[in-house]
């Protein structure tokens, strides 16, 4: 085509087109259409219905005006899209099955739980509801910004003032592009007092606030099963939970059952379920059923099943459940816009951004207000003035040849501005009167207190907090009503997610730094001492597995921190990998600091008040805490121990109460005595002295000691020995202890201390991530003072990291080749390490009780 002078072409690459182009369609739908803002809990299309209906007058206390009229003022002014859509938009903003707390108030045909469609707007009739007008309030006075309209021929708000948490109180759903929300609605007095407890402890946890809010509310009613799906939702902002029809199986007097419907899951359409129902029995595939009707009416739902006399109701309901809407799930996704951005949020980041909303449109409120009532003092001290010169003020103006000279004599005779000038003006002759003097005084002294009062108020935050805690609770007292959704575990099915794991053993690893992960026991395989081991799994080059514990996936896991905090986990919690995976990091699982490092894991069956936690430190500090007192443990964790400066948990142990404890250390000493010697402290003690450390001296391992065990030594190097509990003579705490291990540069410092009965078998852990499995009974005993033998072989770089007690694997069929170290190298070790018994220089030292809180 030849180009004309006044032609101009553009050569543009197609995908960077289309990619340009799509992206600005994702955003405008994300941000203009289908995605609530969290401060007013409202789409675009509902804050422009309710703004035209206010602009418009139709308010909760005017009459009902044709729903076609608002339809029109909103797509003429606000919202350039069809009719339809803004129709059935404001159609079910008028539903009390789709809306828990109503916006519109709607008279004529709004429609049905049935499906049935809502008339023409050319029919119906709607105005504001009550509770809307209070999504409105203060819009005139100045606490919200606006916007160009589509065309820029008017203004329309960005947010409302929403003076009660509409996000949650009646939820939202929506698809936008590659993201979509479902947000549950909720009970209004619950969420108000969810919103006035974090204004009143902003460290509020999502547990302590689902003390508050338990769940959501739906205003169908219904049965929510369990609150796992709560909690999850609630703490991640994603999760989904397990609706139920409210039934009730009733007994005739001939012995036949009839099962009564009254209330539905959210969002179920009756008449399609009767009609599922009626086609299962038809095609048999429901049997028991007679008779199916609705007999709903003005005063309730009930739906009708009839029974056979030989069927059982319980059978036939759960089998309704399984193959019919009478119970559904809800997927619970807490995406809303912040600051015009999507963002998933957990339950106390919707009430803060509230609060946090509510704080600015007091503030603006209240500056609107100061600016109104400064202006009309500056009027009143005017007049005042004027009042006071009152004859030189008429005998001025008498004088005057125009208005605009007499202002200008108020002004320069009397020093007022132009305002006051005019106002004088303006005065009627009236006010002259002593009775109108004392009302302008009145009035000025009134506004000069409120002035003071609003400048307070913008002064202090507690003080706008506080004016936000009354309004709610005003409008909590208005319009809360009772919670209609249960929530239950009760029921044919009392299904938590923990019921649905199934029990077995499990390994829980923990690297260096810092990543987790469970896989089945079963995964590793025993082998003979010295042999090579399997690849335990993936880690970095400069990460190691440093924590491995065995349990059961339905038991509790504590996690103790370096810093003496404790956090908590069921064992089904932790993601499951392969044997090579990394793990994820624990950071993302549980609530620690970033400069915490988990050091210890133990797992708890029950939280008994007569077991005890014993905790030693790396220093030697040790003290003993009823397990009772971690029963509640919150997501942000515990203080479990009171850690002085430079000392670090070392270990926790579960004990009855009546044991003997052992504390070993880096320079092979060993101490043995019981757990009484610590008396029974509070979570936050500090503790006592177990052991009196030399200066180049720390604690490695403390452990339970029986009579009938033995004590295992594991060393750097790879060398191990079990000796006999009873070459370690009870002691008092805080002595030096005993010599355990004879230290060389062969075997290197200890690394680990167990006790042992030789039915375990034991896991050592390196730095490179190689795991051997092996028999503990297959570990020499040997006495306290020797090297011990070769356990693993190592590389140049390599070194003993982690040891574990594990369960003794039965089944044997699957067990590695034996690697058996050469006769010549054992009896080698055997030679370097004689057995001496001259610890005469370890004797008991003296208890010290100074570190004691």
């Amino acid at each position: 085509m030849a180009e004309t002078p006044n032609s101009r072409v553009n050569e543009i690459n197609i995908s960077q087109e289309m990619r340009s182009s799509f992206l600005d369609y994702a955003m405008s739908v994300i941000v203009s259409r289908a995605l609530p803002d969290v401060r007013d809990g409202l789409k675009p299309v509902h804050r422009r219905i309710l703004y035209a209906m206010n602009d418009l007058g139709m308010t909760s206390d005017k009459p009902y005006k044709k729903s076609a009229r608002i339809v029109g003022e909103v797509i003429g002014k606000y919202h350039p899209h069809g009719d339809s859509a803004v129709y059935d938009t404001m159609v079910r903003m008028a539903q009390d099955f789709n809306y828990r707390y109503m916006l519109v108030d709607g008279h004529g045909n709004f429609g049905s739980v049935d499906g049935d469609a809502a008339a023409a707007m050319r029919y119906t009739e709607a105005r504001m509801s009550k509770i809307s007008m209070e999504l409105i309030r203060d819009i005139n006075k100045d606490t919200i910004d606006y916007k160009d309209n589509y065309d820029g021929s008017e203004r329309e708000p960005v947010v409302l003032p929403s003076r009660f948490p509409n996000l949650l109180v009646n939820g939202s759903s929506g698809i936008a592009v590659g993201m979509a929300t479902n947000i549950p609605p909720h009970q209004l007095g619950e969420v108000i007092d969810g919103v006035l407890a974090v204004s009143k402890d902003p460290e509020i946890t999502i547990q302590e606030l689902m003390d508050i809010i338990p769940g959501p509310d739906f205003p169908t009613a219904g049965l929510i099963m369990g609150r796992s799906g709560i909690r999850r939702a609630y703490e991640s902002g994603k999760g989904s939970i397990t609706l139920r029809a409210k039934v009730e199986i009733e007994q005739k007097a001939n012995g036949k059952e009839t099962i009564l419907v009254h209330e539905l899951p959210y969002q179920v359409n009756k008449a399609k379920l009767i009609e599922k129902i009626a086609e299962l029995v038809r095609d048999k595939k429901i049997d028991g059923i007679t008779d199916l009707r609705d007999e709903s009416d003005r005063n309730g739902m009930r739906v009708v099943i009839e029974v056979r006399r030989d069927a059982n109701a319980n059978v036939i309901l759960n089998n309704l459940y399984k193959q019919t809407a009478l119970q559904t799930s809800f997927g619970i996704n807490l995406l809303a816009l912040v600051d015009g951005q999507p963002k998933v949020l957990n339950l106390k980041q919707c009430l803060v951004h509230y609060l946090d909303h509510q704080k600015v449109i007091i503030r603006r409120r209240t500056e609107f207000e100061l600016k109104k009532a400064e202006a009309r003092a500056h009027i009143l001290e005017g007049l005042r003035i004027a009042l006071d010169h009152i004859d030189q003020i008429i005998a001025l103006i008498r004088g005057s040849q125009t208005t605009e000279i007499a202002r200008q004599g108020l002004m320069e005779q009397f020093s007022l501005s132009e305002k006051q000038a005019q106002a004088i003006l303006d005065m009627r002759l009236q006010r002259l009167t002593g009775l109108e003097r004392e009302k302008i005084e009145e009035e000025y002294n009134s506004l000069v207190q409120l002035i003071a009062e609003l400048r307070a108020i913008l002064a202090d935050e507690e003080k706008v907090l506080e004016i936000i805690r009354e309004e709610l609770e005003e409008i909590k007292d208005r319009f809360n009503d009772i919670r209609r959704t249960e929530i239950t575990a009760s029921g044919l099915d009392q299904i938590e997610d923990e019921d649905l794991i199934p029990r077995e053993n499990i390994v829980v690893t923990l690297t260096h730094n810092g990543y987790i992960k469970r896989l089945p026991l079963s995964t590793y395989r025993s082998q003979k001492r010295g042999g090579r081991g399997i690849q335990g799994m993936g880690t970095n080059e400069n990460d190691f597995v440093e924590h491995l514990l065995t349990t059961s996936t339905h038991d509790t896991i504590l996690f103790f921190s370096n810093k003496g905090k404790v956090y908590k986990a069921k064992g089904y919690e932790i993601p499951e990998y392969s044997r090579t995976a990394k793990g994820i990091p624990i950071i993302n699982m549980l609530g620690i600091g970033q400069d915490e490092v988990i050091n210890t894991i133990i797992r708890v069956e029950e939280f008994n008040e007569d077991w005890f936690l014993f905790f030693t430190t790396k220093q030697g500090i040790s003290k003993r805490t009823p397990v009772s007192d971690f029963a509640n443990i919150r997501t942000n964790g515990l203080i479990a121990i009171n850690i002085r400066d430079e000392d670090e948990l070392i270990s926790v142990k579960l004990t009855d109460g009546s044991k003997d404890m052992i504390i070993g250390t880096k320079n092979g000493l060993l101490i043995r005595f019981p757990e009484t010697n610590v008396r029974s402290m509070g979570r936050t003690a500090t503790g006592v002295k177990g052991i009196n450390l030399a200066a180049d001296d720390e604690v490695v391992g403390m452990e339970i000691l029986e009579d009938n065990s033995e004590v295992l030594i594991v060393t750097k190097n790879g060398y191990g020995k079990r000796t006999p509990a009873g070459e370690y003579r009870i002691q008092t705490r805080g002595g030096k202890g005993l010599k355990t291990c004879n230290i060389t540069e062969k075997n290197g410092p200890v690394v680990a201390v167990k006790t042992v009965s030789g039915e375990e078998d034991l896991m050592l852990i390196t730095a490179n991530g190689v795991l051997i499995r092996m028999a503990v009974g297959d570990i020499s005993t040997m006495g306290r003072n020797t090297q011990g033998v070769r356990l693993i072989r190592l590389d140049e770089a390599g070194y003993v990291a982690t040891v574990a007690k594990v369960e003794k694997e039965e089944d044997a069929e699957h067990a590695e080749p034996e690697e058996e170290a050469s006769e010549h190298e054992n009896a080698s070790v055997q030679e370097d390490s004689p057995e001496q018994e001259g610890d005469s220089d370890q004797e008991d030292a003296p208890s010290d009780d100074s570190t004691e809180e």
